[in-house]
């Protein structure tokens, strides 16, 4: 797999007029264990309201600012790219986060924990809100999600309080 993704970041001039402060090229990354998955960590905020400083901008590029539940702080937000290679092996997680998952390129299915499947295919967004969930590649060719995942209280089903679960390698 060969994941790459143009980042255009844009930002101010001494004069507040509107820059780009960056036109580049970012190759993925494998998951750590998960070679199977590919990704490019577009941004991350760690606060609400959003700090758009220059100062904070180092920081963002980076991704992951504070891991706090998985994403950030708290009330932080990450928006990567992900390829997932055909046949990888699955696995459940959950994040303490409210996701927006949108499929870019290929198909690929939705499993959740009671084994309930939902085939996607191009252009169709889920809206995952806490649960435990497992990405599958079924078909032939990678498939490339944007994922835009806002930090979030954890899920509360039955008096239980349903936090992070996200598996080693």
């Amino acid at each position: 797999m060969a994941l790459e993704v143009r980042r255009v970041v844009t930002g101010h001039d001494a004069n507040g007029r509107a820059v780009v402060a960056s036109d580049e090229r970012m190759t993925g990354v494998a998951g750590r264990g998960r070679a199977y998955i590919n990704r490019c960590e577009i941004w991350s905020t760690n606060a609400m309201p959003i700090d758009n400083s220059d100062a904070a901008a180092a920081a963002q590029r980076n991704g992951f600012v504070v891991r706090h539940n998985y994403v950030g702080s708290g009330q932080g937000s990450v928006v990567r790219i992900t390829e997932f290679a055909p046949g990888a092996p699955k696995f459940m997680h959950r994040t303490e986060t409210l996701d927006y998952a949108i499929l870019l390129k290929g198909q690929c299915d939705l499993e959740l924990d009671d084994g309930e499947l939902v085939h996607l295919t191009e252009g169709d967004i889920v809206v995952q809100r806490g649960t435990m969930h497992a990405w599958v590649n079924t078909g032939n060719a990678p498939c490339v999600f944007a994922f835009i995942l806002l930090d979030a209280e954890p899920a509360v089903s039955g008096g239980q309080k349903l936090t992070t679960h996200y598996p080693a390698p």
